[in-house]
């Protein structure tokens, strides 16, 4: 198995904007659909948004099947979503 050497130094906004500019519409669709499922995910708090959650974590669940077959790497896990980072 490779893996991938762990970068600590980061990465500009612009440099990350025009790297992601070069992967393909799929995979920036992909990208799009598990950071905006993550935001719905965190909105669905108590027991009456079951459905709602189950709902947002079958679209993580899609986004993470296009980007694991482009690059492992890209898959979105739990510690990854943006409320998180806040």
């Amino acid at each position: 198995m490779i893996a991938f050497p762990c970068t600590t130094v980061p990465v500009p906004d612009g440099i990350a904007l025009r790297i992601g500019r070069q992967l393909p519409a799929r995979v920036q669709a992909a990208i799009g659909q598990a950071a905006d499922a993550g935001r719905l995910l965190h909105l669905c708090r108590g027991a009456r948004y079951e459905e709602a959650r189950q709902v947002q974590q079958a679209r993580i669940a899609a986004a993470n099947k296009v980007l694991a077959a482009y690059n492992p790497k890209l898959i979105h896990g739990w510690a990854d979503l943006d409320w998180r980072n806040r």
